[in-house]
């Protein structure tokens, strides 16, 4: 199979209505876009950007903190148990062409982090502040930040 990208989404699992339809929007749209989607797997941003990758037609990978599937939400397609808890965080980064981080905590500042040492390019939605991370303001900004990234 053919994807035109791997994206891994970072994000948080307490998070507004307001950020979990535009979770789910930037699903639907990468799933649409023809790109593998990782996330974490879990609740929040992870679940919301499932749920869009899976009504799309999409897949969605799950790098999952345990080494059982108990976490997981119902949308991922392919789960991966690490049983490496917050240090799977280092995971999603590498296994990304561009990182998008929603919302989200300490755990998405070091998916961030991450990303940033290895030099992928990070937009941001609803997340940090940083010097180094492209700040979109809408879903359709980080997919035109992705699209012009690839």
């Amino acid at each position: 199979m053919n994807f035109k990208a791997r994206i891994s989404v970072f994000g948080g699992r307490q998070i507004t209505d307001e950020i979990y339809d535009d979770s789910r929007k930037l699903g639907r749209i990468l799933g649409k876009g023809g790109y593998l989607v990782y996330c974490g797997g879990g609740d929040g941003v992870m679940e919301a950007v499932s749920k869009g990758v899976d009504e799309s037609g999409g897949i969605c990978v799950g790098i999952l903190k345990g080494l059982t599937l108990d976490e997981m939400n119902s949308y991922v397609h392919i789960p991966v148990a690490t049983n490496m808890g917050i240090s799977r965080n280092a995971l999603l980064a590498y296994n990304c062409d561009i990182a998008v981080a929603v919302s989200g905590q300490y755990g998405t500042l070091s998916e961030i982090s991450y990303a940033l040492q290895l030099e992928k390019p990070v937009v941001g939605l609803h997340s940090w502040d940083l010097e180094k991370i492209y700040k979109a303001n809408s879903v359709n900004g980080v997919i035109k930040f992705i699209e012009s990234n690839i």
